[in-house]
């Protein structure tokens, strides 16, 4: 079998309700090896790019029922469909390019065209629909091994703590206070590789745009209560003092007093993210976690007395791969993946901070 057999040929969906017109670009494009759909009607060419998807469109504007700029925006409104080139043509010289291309809209070309003009800018623009066919794919791809790379790293992790938590309550053996320190250090060092697993999985889902937020009102004082609560051993173990001060209750209607529309478990990764940094790289001193909250706003603020960062650093903080200078400081996956939660809650993190005295991390958020 030849290689050439194997190539997909490009489809291109010819729209106009002028019958000779349909021909002449049919004769026009049959010099390249494409497979061409006429159609003469404007909403059954609709069906067509809604059922199987052509590479490109070659679009009249002038057409009853759905003329080419109603076409083009109801294709670029449908977020189902993949990238689809759309080349305008048009007879009339009032035909609107500013129209066509703020529409959706990729290319113009006027009437009577030059049959080489015509098939190089379909060329240019096929080119166009493999490049980003193809990056799709890579993206496609590269979630697909992060899926499977982290889970088969999770598997075996979580076992292994099951295991350890066994021999340190002595299921096989005499276990000595020694012995138990080595195992409590290496369940905390599973556990720490487990949370950087799962934050990558979570990063790749948010860049790949597979990540889908579920956006409920809950109430953001009993969230931040709770959060703080379960950091708090963490916080003692090391002698450190960690405030809460939720502030006062709004005087508003029961039902939308202190609530927020928002993904409550993402949201809840985020200020357990800010809030055990704060406690993990404090050594002395305390913790801080306020929040305000009018009827349109919340905002959340974590102050510590830890080591304080650079403006250096700070430029860099919430980027991927970015890890802190900190002694202890992870993947620098952490604040980048806070970042993209607030961000698709239509918000903001912010950091103000001076080395040797603390830092301040904020989070706005719109109600």
């Amino acid at each position: 079998m030849s290689l050439n057999n194997s190539v997909k040929q490009d489809r291109i969906l010819v729209v106009d309700d002028v019958y000779d017109n349909l021909i002449l670009l049919e004769t026009v494009l049959q010099e390249d090896n494409y497979e061409i759909i006429l159609a003469q009607d404007s909403k059954s060419a609709l069906a067509i790019v809604e059922q199987s998807p052509p590479d490109i469109v070659l679009l009249d504007i002038m057409m009853p029922e759905l003329d080419g700029y109603e076409f083009t925006r109801r294709i670029r409104q449908n977020q189902n469909l993949p990238y689809i080139p759309i080349l305008l043509i048009t007879a009339h010289i009032y035909s609107s390019v500013v129209e066509g291309l703020d529409a959706g809209a990729d290319d113009f070309i006027r009437k009577p065209f030059d049959p080489d003009e015509l098939n190089a800018r379909v060329r240019s623009l096929l080119r166009l629909k493999h490049t980003i066919d193809e990056r799709d794919h890579m993206a496609s791809l590269r979630e697909d091994f992060v899926s499977r790379f982290t889970h088969d790293l999770r598997t075996p992790l979580a076992a292994a703590n099951r295991v350890l938590k066994l021999m340190r309550e002595g299921m096989f053996c005499s276990v000595t206070p020694e012995f138990a320190q080595i195992i409590n250090t290496m369940i905390g060092s599973n556990q720490d590789l487990l949370e950087m697993v799962n934050t990558l999985l979570e990063v790749y889902r948010h860049e790949a745009g597979s990540k889908h937020l579920k956006f409920f009102p809950f109430d953001i004082r009993e969230l931040v209560r709770e959060v703080t609560q379960e950091l708090k051993p963490l916080a003692e173990e090391k002698n450190l003092d960690l405030k809460v001060e939720l502030g006062e209750k709004l005087d508003l209607e029961p039902e939308s007093a202190n609530m927020v529309m928002g993904d409550r478990i993402e949201l809840r990764r985020v200020l357990t993210n800010i809030i055990g940094n704060a406690i993990k790289f404090t050594a002395t001193g305390y913790i801080d976690v306020s929040l305000s909250l009018d009827a349109n706003n919340v905002l959340i603020k974590i102050q510590d007395t830890g080591p304080g960062i650079s403006q250096q650093d700070q430029a860099f903080l919430f980027e991927r791969f970015r890890p802190g200078k900190h002694t202890g400081s992870g993947s620098g996956l952490g604040l980048y993946l806070s970042r993209c939660i607030i961000e698709s809650h239509q918000g903001a993190i912010n950091v103000e901070s001076e080395p040797g005295h603390g830092s301040t991390f904020t989070i706005s958020l719109p109600k």
